[in-house]
């Protein structure tokens, strides 16, 4: 269906370009809107061997369909942005639906992107992806990697956003089957766990109408056409800190004419582990990173100021407001031992309730997806300790469902196993989603929840 675009692919010397048109697809329709630079693909890349192809899979994704999507991708994957600054990445997502006959609006909670298309009565079922990469220098080495310094799709918001288009077009020439209204969301800001509050904010349902169903997918370290549904907690609640321990510099030679903020940060650091593993019951799952110590500048200057950025995460949002007041108290104690000349300062940068989708929706939808794309190769899933904004949509009377979506190819499985590490995961300068298997999968997957729900709810 798509020629081999990762792992097969020939590596560009000095990142040259080749046309937009991936082998053995034909030219992608036009699209309304701003025009977009023309993504990059590798030239002559061979076809998967037929051993790599999929078993069974889901009905086969219309060929323009899926050119379109690709195309859509490969030029999002090229030109990441990040949180907050996801212009280009909105302007060409809403010109892809604005060309199969969605109305699009821009600007709302930011960057966010809200088309609509309405189609007779009926439910209101929301499709939403992400707009933002991240902060990371890509290093897979393909010859559509990304050409913005610093910054790279790592986390699947490129995959998630083709899925939801192809989706849509599909659900667009498909509208005598269904009726209703549909909406595909394009929000900005996910990865700093901004977004989905900042558009609600923004009127999202208000200016758009309160959907019954919002539907998300995220890709995952799982064999590329595989599926998975989770029954409980899909992510975890979490919360960021920003933390300032204010002390008094001086001469590395007279510590004692100073208080040492970088003592009372490393303190704090190791007081910190105790949160998880003696203030946190086992049956419980929390985890607590200190992710960035910044203090000082030279090695015989006492700085006045350490700063740390701490992560929490937890299963239940009772166990992380446990584990927050206890990394605070900590905090708020170790500066006070050190004798800090006043009390530190603690922000909470972010804050994100556990992912639960609704258990009956979850069903029918996993139920469409064995349906489509046979039990075999739709799994469980046993949650994890990541985190998403996406709950934010879940205002009272509406409900969601949540799937992931495999994206690692046989040979990325061997080249990992031989190599004797893990496959690249999310948020890895070399995580590589094998685009061929997995986005008609993103697109197929995406589609059939959607029928499935406006054929549940006519």
């Amino acid at each position: 269906m798509i020629d081999a675009l990762n792992e097969d692919a020939p590596r560009a010397p000095g990142r040259a370009r080749a046309s937009a048109q991936a082998p053995g697809l034909p030219p992608a329709p036009a699209h309304e809107g701003p025009a977009v630079p023309a993504p990059p693909v590798a030239e002559a890349v061979p076809a998967p061997p037929a051993h790599e192809a999929p078993a069974s899979g889901p009905a086969a994704v219309p060929r323009d369909t899926l050119r379109a999507a690709l195309t859509l991708y490969l030029d999002l994957h090229a030109h990441p942005e990040l949180s907050g600054a996801e212009a280009r990445t909105a302007e060409a997502f809403g010109a892809h639906l604005r060309g199969d006959g969605a109305t699009v609006t821009h600007g709302v909670g930011g960057h966010g992107v809200v088309g609509v298309l309405r189609n007779g009565p009926g439910p209101t079922l929301m499709l939403r992806a992400e707009l933002d990469a991240l902060p990371l220098t890509e290093r897979t080495g393909l010859a559509y990697e990304s050409t913005v310094p610093g910054t790279m799709h790592a986390c699947g918001h490129d995959l998630h956003l083709a899925s939801a288009a192809g989706a849509f077009t599909l659900l667009a020439r498909s509208a005598a089957s269904w009726s209703g209204t549909l909406l595909v969301v394009g929000q900005p800001a996910e990865e700093t766990l901004e977004g989905a509050e900042a558009m609600l904010a923004d009127g999202l349902y208000e200016r758009f109408g309160t959907p019954d169903t919002v539907l998300a997918q995220h890709t995952a370290p799982l064999p590329a056409g595989t599926l998975a549904h989770g029954r409980g907690p899909i992510m975890a609640a979490s919360a960021a800190l920003d933390v300032v321990i204010h002390g008094y510099g001086g001469h590395a030679g007279t510590p004692q004419l100073t208080v040492d903020p970088v003592v009372t940060a490393a303190a704090t650091v190791m007081r910190l582990q105790t949160v998880v593993s003696r203030e946190t019951a086992p049956s419980d799952q929390v985890v607590l990173t200190v992710g960035s110590l910044h203090a000082g500048s030279r090695g015989n200057v006492v700085p006045d100021d350490a700063e740390l950025s701490i992560t929490v995460r937890a299963a239940t949002d009772q166990a992380l407001e446990r584990a927050v007041a206890a990394a605070t108290r900590i905090v708020r104690a170790e500066c006070a031992a050190s004798g800090c000349p006043r009390d530190p300062d603690l922000t909470v940068v972010s804050r994100s309730p556990a992912l639960r989708p609704d258990p009956a929706v979850t069903a029918a939808v996993r139920a469409a997806h064995e349906r489509e794309f046979g039990p075999q190769r739709v799994t469980d899933w046993p949650g994890s300790m990541a985190t998403e904004d996406f709950p934010r949509f879940a205002v009272e009377g509406v409900r969601t469902a949540y799937w992931m979506v495999g994206t690692v190819s046989p040979r990325q499985w061997r080249a990992a196993r031989s190599a004797g590490r893990p496959v690249p995961p999310n948020h890895s300068a070399e995580f590589a989603p094998d685009v061929r298997t997995a986005l008609p999968a993103g697109v197929a997957a995406m589609a059939t929840a959607a029928r499935q729900l406006f054929k549940e709810t006519r």
